[in-house]
């Protein structure tokens, strides 16, 4: 994000009239702390680790894990588009597709071959039930 500031600061490119701005990236941002919010809430519900980097004691299922397998990555997502659209910063914008590609193929990748090791045959079959974004 800061890259793509320091780019928007360079090289501007107006994408956005200024009440879309506000509105779309008010709403994106509220959203993403909203499902960031619940997402949250439901780990601590199952009393398992948010941080990447401590162990994972259960898979949570139910919730909006229901309907994806990385409703903190999406909220955190959602928020990221909604600093992208509120200050109109396309370099900003255009940043979060490379950066969901390292995220999908680097980050979540190495996490759900930890997870396939620590919970055996549970997680892939969460995996086949649920959609990794939505």
């Amino acid at each position: 994000m800061l890259v793509g500031l320091g780019l928007d600061a360079l090289w501007p490119v107006a994408v956005f009239p200024d009440r879309l701005q506000a509105v779309l990236g008010g709403a994106l941002i509220l959203l993403g702390v909203a499902v960031m919010a619940v997402a949250l809430r439901q780990f601590r519900r199952a009393r398992t680790n948010v941080p990447t980097w401590q162990p994972t004691a259960a898979i949570v299922i139910d919730g909006l894990y229901r309907y994806s397998r990385n409703p903190i990555y999406l909220a955190l997502s959602a928020i990221y588009a909604g600093v992208g659209v509120a200050v109109d910063g396309a370099w900003v914008l255009a940043l979060l597709v490379p950066l969901l590609v390292v995220m999908r193929f680097g980050v979540i990748a190495a996490e759900e071959r930890y997870l396939e090791a620590e919970f055996g045959a549970e997680y892939p079959r969460y995996k086949a039930a649920t959609p990794r974004w939505f």
